[in-house]
């Protein structure tokens, strides 16, 4: 990043009950090493939570990290509260 420009904002969560957090935060600190911004919300996160959190801290990336697999009910929700 050039100085003066506008740092990107992203925030990471870790949506749902998965307690590995080793990924998201080696993603978090790649991407702050890069230049940006990095908000990282820690374990547990529900869809409504992350929302929340991407709407106050005014974020322009949205990044989840989720284990398990059990994609799907939750970024949905995540998209539609977000349009």
């Amino acid at each position: 990043m050039q100085s003066g420009e506008k740092k990107i904002r992203v925030l990471i969560s870790k949506a749902g009950l998965d307690g590995h957090e080793v990924g998201a935060k080696v993603v978090a600190r790649a991407l702050a090493d890069a230049g940006m911004e990095v908000i990282y919300t820690g374990l547990r996160q529900t869809p409504e939570m992350i929302v929340d959190t991407a709407i106050q801290e005014d974020v322009d990336v949205i990044g989840i990290s989720i284990l398990s697999g059990a994609v799907g009910h939750g970024d949905a929700i995540i998209i539609e509260a977000l349009d």
